[in-house]
């Protein structure tokens, strides 16, 4: 999340002279006298449909034309001006942008790394409509429910804005209170973005996107529940109970809704700033990163899936907060199963154990080249893993290896009719990537290898199914149902 001033009035939207009402005439429609209506309504998808459609139909045709008309498209300028579009408009295209930013070839790279920076638009909502809407939430009168209450927004996200605030009893408060009319919002947006990425899967696919967008728009439902995500602070509270240098806000169910989400407030730095510290010090937050996102998956099948820059901080004595609970993955035993045999599968050489992993993970009827053009890429990904050595996550520090290694398995991958990867893949891979980014800033030396070896040897697959059912009862997350899988796997055909 980044810090925004507040302000009103309306914001242009592109050159086509669309204008989006950030503040005055969108809390008009939503009927903010006091309580604020804001469930999935006709009206409100009618509303985002005009801000977002034009823009999103503008990015399909271009790519369309360039496919079936043979029509050069300058993507840069297309992506800046599609950024231009929407920059005035809250909510979830935001944080789609940044699920896409790391979820590979989703869309073209020039519009993600445009759409990318839609986050540091984002106006907060301006004080009148805070009171209104805590009112709503809390009820009148509810401004004595706290020793203080910051006016204007410390941060502002793509679903709601954060106020800093007092309890009775002096204890630091985090506010997070949800934008108005994002359950509208979240599905005309998913309509939108299945249409973009519809097209695109028609004009240049290696890996076809139902299940991405089938995960992404799960994933962005729930986290419109506040209610949810304090069952998720709860949840990680407990897992990570026993973690040394490692703090997760406490929820406060007395002051939280399911639009409204109280829990202390963590101080602490942007982690980035410590990337110029001594490397016992980047090591040592390295560490903590690493145990922060790992021992929740391997030990109870849990996964933070928004591992970006602004979900963490450290505090003046080095502990990591962990930030932002409304996106975590539950995965069953036999996926964390899978994971682990993948890696034993590329340490022995052993082709069958391989395939049985991928099979684990969702994926199905593969090819013997295509299983061998994956292995290049797990070979990639669990390359520090499978080296027990003290080292750079990255050898080649500036990423540059990398992408040429993505780049060829995509070739390749599009070469052999492409692949449908299961939805439960989506967030696995979004965190390994963004947890990487952060081991290549701190340019941490470290043996992963031992590190992961730690959390792994012991795995029991009915252990961690159980350890798992215990957790989320304790913490009252919603247990996903077991008989729901992936959809059958299948070998896209190009068109």
């Amino acid at each position: 999340m980044t810090a925004s001033t507040p302000r009103s009035g309306s914001i242009k939207a592109g050159q086509g002279g669309l204008k989006a009402p950030v503040d005055i005439g969108l809390f008009r429609k939503t009927g903010l006298a006091g309580h604020v209506a804001d469930e999935d309504t006709f009206a409100g998808r009618v509303r985002r449909y005009a801000q977002v459609g034009s823009a999103m139909a503008g990015l399909g045709a271009r790519l369309a034309g360039e496919r079936y008309l043979g029509i050069p498209v300058d993507r840069g300028r297309h992506a800046a001006e599609l950024k231009a579009a929407l920059g005035g408009i809250k909510g979830p295209l935001m944080k789609v942008a940044q699920l896409l930013a790391t979820i590979p070839d989703a869309l073209p790279k020039e519009y993600v790394n445009e759409l990318i920076q839609l986050q540091a638009n984002a106006p907060a909502m301006g004080w009148p409509f805070v009171r209104r809407r805590m009112a709503g939430e809390l009820g009148p009168g509810w401004e004595r429910r706290f020793l203080r209450f910051e006016r204007t927004a410390a941060r502002a996200a793509s679903l709601g804005q954060v106020h800093r605030a007092t309890a009775l009893d002096g204890t630091p408060l985090a506010c997070k209170l949800q934008y108005p009319d994002m359950a509208a919002a979240v599905e005309a947006d998913l309509a939108q973005l299945k249409l973009a990425m519809g097209i695109y899967e028609r004009y240049d696919r290696a890996v076809t996107t139902a299940e991405i967008h089938a995960e992404i728009a799960e994933r962005l439902r729930e986290e419109l529940d506040y209610r949810r995500e304090a069952a998720h602070l709860r949840l990680y509270g407990a897992i990570l109970k026993g973690e040394t240098g490692v703090a997760v806000p406490r929820p406060l169910p007395e002051l939280s809704t399911s639009r409204l989400l109280t829990m202390t407030w963590l101080d602490g730095a942007p982690i980035l700033d410590i990337a110029t510290a001594p490397l016992e010090t980047r090591n040592r937050i390295a560490l903590r990163m690493f145990r922060i996102w790992y021992v929740p998956f391997y030990h109870f099948g849990v996964i933070h899936g928004d591992p970006h820059l602004g979900n963490y901080t450290v505090a003046p004595d080095g502990t990591v907060n962990l930030l932002d609970f409304g996106c975590i993955r539950v995965f069953p035993a036999h996926f964390v199963r899978g994971v682990i045999d993948l890696y034993h599968a590329l340490d022995r050489g052993d082709r069958d154990l391989a395939v049985e992993a991928y099979r684990r993970w969702g994926f199905g009827n593969l090819s013997n080249e295509m299983i061998a053009v994956l292995n290049r890429w797990a070979l990639y990904v669990y390359g520090p893993l499978l080296d027990d050595r003290t080292r750079r996550i990255q050898e080649k520090g500036n990423g540059a290896d990398g992408a040429e290694i993505v780049e060829s398995v995509h070739r390749d991958i599009r070469r052999l009719g492409g692949v449908r990867p299961p939805r439960e893949f989506v967030f696995m891979d979004r965190a390994a990537v963004g947890l990487g980014s952060v081991f290549l800033h701190l340019k941490a030396e470290i043996n992963w290898h031992r590190l992961f070896h730690e959390l792994i040897d012991d795995f029991n697959e009915a252990a961690l199914a159980a350890r798992q059912r215990r957790a989320l009862e304790a913490a009252g997350v919603p247990s996903p149902p077991e008989s729901r899988k992936s959809s059958p796997p299948r070998r896209s055909r190009p068109l």
